[in-house]
């Protein structure tokens, strides 16, 4: 089993946006597996426009639909605020048009439900201009 290269990971801080705290928790624990750290965590779109501007991580996991804001339009605020931001959406099948959509706002990328470790580890590393190393997690 190859190891991983937790050296080229522990710099990335992860927000995990999405309003059921069970994905939260399975996505946290996904991302930390692979050596992110997860600084932030918010339930919806407004939520993690604040979150964004309290912590600037490195990257943020964001879902596309939830309630008050949903994904795209907190994508767009955040990217209209930082443009560098770093926005991977996480979506279901069934929601091409709105990943779509988010992919025009500036979203780097998307996973979709149910993760599969490697498949959200490649995802982030390439928005992050990181070298995607083959994991057998």
């Amino acid at each position: 089993m190859e190891s991983l290269n937790i050296v080229d990971n522990l710099a990335l801080d992860v927000l995990v946006v999405d309003d059921s705290p069970i994905i939260i928790k399975k996505l946290s624990t996904l991302l930390e597996g692979v050596g992110y750290r997860v600084i932030h965590t918010a339930t919806n779109g407004k939520e993690a426009i604040e979150a964004y501007k309290l912590s600037k991580p490195d990257v943020v996991t964001m879902d596309v639909t939830m309630p008050e804001m949903d994904g795209i339009e907190a994508t767009k605020a955040i990217i209209s605020e930082f443009p560098d931001a770093k926005i991977i959406m996480v979506t279901s099948h069934g929601q091409e048009k709105m990943v779509l959509d988010a992919l025009k706002a500036g979203a780097k990328g998307y996973v979709l439900k149910p993760f599969q470790q490697q498949k959200v580890y490649e995802v982030i590393q390439k928005a992050c201009n990181r070298k995607v190393e083959l994991h057998f997690f």
